[in-house]
C-alpha cells in the first residue's frame, strides 16, 4: 500500500467542516480518480493527501511513513523527491523555458546549478511528451496542452511514487486534454508511477482503474468503483 488515509477530518473557519472522516487507500502504481460535485472535499482530500494542507484529525501514511507525524522540512523534501502535482492552473515559471521549467525539482532537490547532465533527463522527458523541438520555449510561446505536458514532465523531474493531479484538464480544449490524459494514463506503464486525479469529467473518470466518488464531505461508497 502506498498511502493509507485514516479518519481524516478538515474544517475550515465558519466553522466549516469540508472532510468528516475519509478513510482512502491507494496501491503502489494504481490510477485512481476522485469524483464529485463541486464543495464535496474532494480537492482538499488530494491537497492532505499529498502533504500540502494538514487534517485536524486523522492519519496520512504515506510509504509507511506518518505523513504529519514528521517536520515541515521532511515533509517537504517527501514532496520534492517522492511527490509530483499536476493542477489546472500549470504553475509554469514564465521567466523559464520549458525545460528550465521541467528541471527545477531537480535542482531543488540537490542544490546545485543545473548540468548537463539533469538537462539530459529533462530533456528524455520532454521527448517522451512529444515536446522536444519546444524545450527552448517559454510559456507564453506554448499551447495550453503544451503546457500542461510540460508541468506532467516537470512532476516527473525526481521519479516520484505517485502523481497528483487537480482537474488537470479542465483549462485544455477536448483535444488536449485527450493528449494530456493518455499521457497521465501512461505514467504507470512507463514510470511504474500511481496517479490520483480530482475531476468532474465522468469520461476521464471512466478510463481510470478506480472512481472514489465523495459527497458532503465522506466517501459515497454507493457511487464508488473499484
Amino acid at each position: 500500500m502506498l498511502i493509507e488515509a485514516n479518519n481524516i477530518h478538515k474544517t475550515y473557519p465558519g466553522p466549516l467542516h469540508v472532510l468528516k472522516g475519509v478513510d482512502l487507500n491507494i496501491e503502489v502504481g494504481e490510477v485512481v480518480a476522485i469524483v464529485g460535485p463541486s464543495g464535496a472535499g474532494k480537492s482538499t482530500l488530494l491537497h492532505i493527501l499529498g502533504g500540502l494542507d494538514a487534517p485536524h484529525q486523522g492519519q496520512v501514511i504515506f510509504a509507511a511513513q506518518d505523513l504529519y507525524g514528521i517536520t515541515d522540512s521532511q515533509r517537504a523534501q517527501v514532496r520534492n523527491t517522492e511527490m509530483g502535482f499536476v493542477f489546472q492552473s500549470y504553475h509554469l515559471l514564465p521567466e523559464l523555458t520549458a525545460l528550465e521549467n521541467v528541471i527545477l525539482p531537480r535542482l531543488i532537490k540537490e542544490n546545485t546549478k543545473k548540468t548537463s547532465a539533469i538537462e539530459g533527463v529533462g530533456l528524455k522527458l520532454l521527448e517522451q511528451l512529444g515536446l522536444a523541438a519546444r524545450a527552448h520555449h517559454r510559456p507564453n510561446q506554448l499551447s495550453g496542452g503544451e503546457q500542461q505536458r510540460v508541468a506532467i514532465a516537470r512532476s516527473l523531474m525526481n521519479g516520484p511514487k505517485v502523481v497528483f493531479c487537480d482537474e488537470p484538464t479542465g483549462n485544455l480544449d477536448s483535444v488536449s486534454g485527450e493528449m494530456v490524459m493518455n499521457t497521465l494514463l501512461r505514467l504507470k506503464q512507463t514510470h511504474q508511477t500511481a496517479v490520483v486525479i480530482v475531476t468532474h469529467d465522468d469520461k476521464i473518470a471512466n478510463r481510470t482503474e478506480r472512481i472514489i466518488s465523495m459527497k458532503d464531505g465522506l466517501l459515497d461508497l454507493l457511487n464508488t468503483r473499484c
